[in-house]
């Protein structure tokens, strides 16, 4: 349910940018022979031509509509031109027109926070740019003022004053009816655009109509600049809030702006369908129409704050009475990028699926074309999914229990083709249990799609742990990861560690000082300790040492990891006595930063590395990236409460240098 938000304190700027039939006009600029044409945009689908998802103005003259279909469209429209959408893994494929989208957003983005709401619309917070503006060159001052500015429509502006006043001028001086009928268009766009100067440049209008003026010369110089850098018209609605903006962005098209002042919102609100509203084109808006005898946004206004919040709750109850009123504190998100990504496809009629392995078919060619596009993000800019949904609809053979609908399915998204098909067909088969329940009875699925979601930007200057184990050479993404670094390599408590034979151990500090045997027998006793930890290690099935992550380490960096051991804490029963000796007498140090570095330099100490499983804090370990969280989760099993031991409140405190006595 819609939650009201407050609103700010401060007026803003807001547009709302809709481009004109942009898939028809992404398919003139391919074709520029289909420029002035009826021209529609076809889905693949041979069923009846396909269906329309795009119509050009020149076509809608004719009457046809997007609800149509392709061999409707040419009955009404015999010399449409009908172009069909590119295809890919047998469905429809819109990279083409989400790249040209994503052109004319990076002109839009130039002036002001930008939100890309879809494929052809995008928000705009113009608030700073009017501001400086209005402080600048404000328009009252200005000689000339942008002429496609001139041409945008203000709601409550009368301007037919101006008309009837040229029908009183044109009967006085007796012109001929002809030349009058003739020249009169060109009057009334003169005279309109006059009146709409004089509304821009009044120099007695409040602060919220000189920062409105403002907006709408910002918006007609970027509705230009989009049309000559990439051939799109586009139409803009120009408010105080995302709402209104939303709401008269579609007014006037094509290639044409609507500002909305303070002053009309209530006028332009009154009339207003409540199903025009912004979710209120569902279940709330057919509650309101059948419980409340709610038709238009006026009828919303005979209700008070309290009345609706009884009907509707607290929160919803308030956003209804604000949104009657046109108050909206929606703001908009700094977003170029969409917030998901999402495979669909529809099988209607006999084209639907019966069978799993159907299914499993298209799953895998959905899948597919989602992968390229999570990596391809990952990849451009640095962003990273965390949520697989799949979606379905579904009916049942015998038709019991139709209203039932088919549950959509989520689990943690795992990079890369292969996993994304494996875990969506799993979703599909709980989904489809929880759909048939007890009954066995056949099925068949009209559409099916999958989505990635809950993306966020990678923090600046984080990469792989596994970057640190291997060397700064070596790069790792998620899709590369080895699967056998997730499973649990931990035994017990225990964090067993396999060492690398090629790297050079010396003698622990406290080895130094005691007899020559007793150091020889330390070592065979290490030696016959890692022989085991090895052994055990490969009991593990689908698990590997991390230092074969060590081993292919360049030897430049080899020789600088010279740790005195390589042991761990409380090893377990099998552990040797001079190895509890050390850990006995020996207290446990942290692992010198130099000795662990990837850089140059060094080693200037020689301490033991103990690890114990017990003393790592869960707290600490959520402070890394999520990628990095979820590797250290696949190799140990963190506890469930934090040691009581003292420690820094950051993770940089592990690392510090041992101090020496």
């Amino acid at each position: 349910m819609p939650v009201a938000r407050p609103e700010p304190q401060e007026p803003r700027v807001i547009a709302h940018v809709d481009m004109d039939c942009f898939y028809v006009q992404v398919e003139q600029r391919r074709n520029p022979a289909l420029r002035g044409q009826p021209t529609a945009v076809v889905q693949y689908n041979d069923w009846k031509g396909g269906g329309l998802i795009a119509v050009s103005y020149e076509a809608r003259k004719f009457g046809v509509k997007r609800s149509m279909r392709g061999d409707e469209a040419k009955t009404v429209c015999p010399s449409i031109n009908l172009v069909q959408v590119p295809v890919a893994r047998d469905k429809a494929d819109l990279n083409v027109y989400r790249s040209a989208g994503s052109e004319v957003v990076a002109i839009l983005a130039t002036k002001g926070k930008c939100e890309r709401a879809s494929i052809d619309e995008v928000y705009l917070d113009l608030t700073d740019a009017a501001k400086e503006m209005l402080l600048e060159s404000p328009p009252e001052l200005l000689e000339l003022i942008f002429e496609e500015a001139t041409k945008s429509n203000i709601l409550g502006l009368p301007s037919v004053i101006f008309f009837l006043c040229d029908l009183v001028v044109a009967a006085t001086l007796q012109f001929d009816m002809n030349v009058t009928n003739r020249s009169s268009s060109v009057q009334d766009v003169s005279n309109k655009e006059d009146s709409v100067k004089a509304w821009l440049c009044r120099t007695d209008a409040d602060y919220q109509d000189k920062l409105l003026s403002c907006g709408a010369i910002i918006v007609a110089q970027l509705r230009v600049r989009v049309l000559e850098e990439t051939q799109f018209t586009c139409s803009a609605g120009i408010a105080h809030n995302k709402m209104l903006a939303k709401l008269v962005s579609g007014m006037h098209k094509p290639a044409q702006q609507t500002v909305v002042p303070s002053s009309a919102v209530q006028d332009f609100l009154v009339s207003l369908p409540i199903k025009k509203m912004k979710q209120l084109g569902g279940k709330l808006g057919s509650s309101l129409q059948d419980d409340l005898g709610v038709n238009t946004v006026g009828d919303l206004l005979s209700f008070t704050e309290e009345k609706l919040q009884e009907y509707y709750g607290v929160n919803t109850g308030t956003w209804l009475w604000k949104i009657a009123r046109g108050i909206s504190g929606e703001e908009v998100e700094d977003r170029l990028l969409p917030k998901s990504h999402g495979c669909g496809k529809t099988f209607p009629g006999p084209k639907a699926l019966k069978d799993n392995a159907s299914v499993k078919t298209w799953l895998d060619r959905l899948c597919e074309e989602l992968s390229e596009r999570v990596q391809s993000d990952l990849n451009q800019n640095k962003r990273i999914a965390q949520t697989l949904t799949l979606y379905a609809r579904a009916c049942k053979k015998n038709g019991c229990d139709s209203i039932k609908k088919f549950p959509s399915k989520s689990c943690p998204l795992r990079y890369g083709t292969g996993k994304i098909q494996e875990d969506a067909m799993k979703l599909f088969e709980s989904g489809l249990h929880d759909f048939l329940g007890s009954q066995i009875t056949k099925w068949s699925i009209t559409s099916l799609s999958v989505s990635a979601s809950k993306i966020f930007d990678i923090p600046s200057g984080t990469s792989s742990i596994l970057r640190y184990i291997k060397g700064p050479n070596s790069t790792v993404s998620p899709a590369n990861l080895d699967c056998s670094l997730h499973e649990d390599l931990s035994l017990g408590n225990k964090l067993y560690i396999a060492p690398n034979h090629e790297e050079h151990c010396e003698p622990s500090s406290s080895e130094k000082g005691d007899h020559g045997n007793n150091s020889i027998l330390a070592k065979q006793s290490q030696a016959k300790e890692e022989k085991k930890m090895s052994k055990k290690l490969t009991e593990v099935k689908g698990t590997c040492s991390i230092l074969k992550f060590l081993s292919q380490s360049p030897p430049a960096l080899n020789e600088k990891r010279k740790f005195d051991s390589l042991m761990c804490s409380h090893p377990g029963p099998e552990s040797s006595s001079e190895a509890n000796k050390a850990e006995d007498h020996t207290p446990t140090q942290s692992v010198d930063r130099n000795n662990f570095s990837t850089g140059g330099g060094t080693s200037a100490s020689s301490s033991p590395w103990m690890l114990n499983v017990e003393d790592i804090d869960p707290a600490v370990v959520e402070e890394l990236p999520p990628e990095i969280q979820r590797e250290i989760h696949g190799w140990i099993r963190m506890p469930k409460h934090s040691s009581s031991k003292a420690r820094g409140s950051t993770i940089s405190s592990y690392f510090q240098p041992a101090k020496r006595s």
